[in-house]
């Protein structure tokens, strides 16, 4: 029988980690046909081996592969599920002041999950992330639908849309449990929109109901991780937006923290805490479980200035008073790349960053 998994990384990151120059020539040249698929891989699988090694020196316990495969944070997974079609479209998301490529999905044909490219990703992770644990993230299902267009003919019922999506991503689940993954997360913007009154406004433009998708979000990942193998461990990321260190939306998790946090049979959660756009440390008091880890992401991602130590210190006492000190870790507040392009920091910042989260963590949980 095996038991739940209790291993909490004091310190701890979200995933994604600036391109280095290297991959990005050559995915210009792989785009120009200079080289090939299989060249590409192999400038990947060299430069992934050496941010791991970095990963490692800086002294983080869990480390990923940068998402150094991908162009988008959820675009590349998403498209990969049987069903669903990547396209180029008129415009991109719009940032404030900056607009992403035009890149969109669409759901074409019924939900599955078979042969993902990734699971491949993940096993070359897996081999050379040695005796520290093997993190990978893919963007959570809610994403599916909150960025993607669903084909009324395909899924006249939304409810069996939400219900194809859930089992397809039970299924993904279960191919990286059994491709060696016990540490999965789920990224997810939808969450932050539904935290935002003017993102929830322009949803309700759309004739889209903030309080209908906030129910079917939080049915569709319960069903997604129900029966997991308990030693696998499942944390989601909540993110208000990060490309090119722009972001989306803004406001306190008071709308969604009690379904959230009280209701999601998840391991932990990474909230963003860097500015006061994120709002206060209060609605941590819908946490009920002894067990759910909250990292607190008080770290920015989206300059090189480091924080004040004593402050970041002075934050995280001040969060332990709505959950215990023995609950909570620190990350920074998102990734460094949610997006190929990357945030506005040097390689050497982004490390400088990773490192204080490991000195401050190691300080606060001696």
């Amino acid at each position: 029988m095996q038991t739940k998994t209790t291993t909490i990384f004091r310190a701890d990151q979200v995933g994604s980690l600036l391109r280095t120059e290297t991959i990005k020539n050559a995915r210009l040249q792989k785009a120009a046909g200079e080289i090939t698929p299989e060249q590409l891989r192999a400038i990947e699988d060299s430069e992934i081996e050496r941010i791991v090694k970095k990963q490692k020196e800086v002294g983080l316990q869990a480390v990923t592969d940068g998402e150094f495969r991908r162009a988008w944070w959820h675009f590349d997974f998403l498209e990969n599920l049987v069903g669903v079609e990547g396209y180029w479209a008129g415009s991109g998301i719009q940032f404030q002041q900056q607009q992403t490529r035009s890149r969109a999905i669409k759901v074409t044909n019924k939900l599955d999950f078979e042969h993902h490219p990734m699971l491949d990703d993940y096993k070359f992770l897996h081999k050379i992330a040695g005796d520290h644990v093997a993190k990978f993230t893919i963007p959570s299902p809610s994403m599916l639908h909150f960025r993607g267009e669903v084909d009324s003919v395909v899924y006249p019922d939304e409810e069996e849309f939400f219900d194809d999506l859930a089992k397809a991503y039970k299924k993904g689940i279960k191919a990286f449990y059994d491709a060696g993954c016990r540490y999965l997360q789920l990224d997810d913007t939808a969450w932050a929109y539904l935290c935002s009154e003017e993102q929830k406004e322009q949803l309700r433009a759309k004739r889209k109901d903030p309080e209908y998708l906030i129910k079917m979000y939080l049915d569709t990942l319960n069903k997604a991780v129900a029966d997991r193998p308990d030693d696998l461990k499942v944390t989601m990321h909540i993110c208000r937006g990060n490309f090119r260190s722009t972001w989306i939306s803004s406001g306190g998790y008071e709308p969604v923290a009690e379904p959230l946090f009280g209701h999601l049979n998840i391991d932990g959660f990474f909230l963003e805490y860097d500015n006061n756009r994120s709002g206060g440390f209060e609605p941590l008091r819908f946490v009920n479980r002894s067990d759910l880890n909250i990292v607190l992401g008080l770290i920015t991602s989206k300059h090189g200035k480091l924080e004040p130590r004593e402050e970041i210190i002075r934050r995280i006492e001040e969060a332990s008073q709505f959950v215990d000190l023995s609950q909570l870790s620190l990350s920074p507040q998102c990734g460094f790349a949610s997006t190929e392009e990357g945030n506005l920091l040097t390689e050497e910042e982004q490390w400088e960053k990773l490192r204080y989260v490991v000195e401050i963590a190691e300080d606060v949980w001696k």
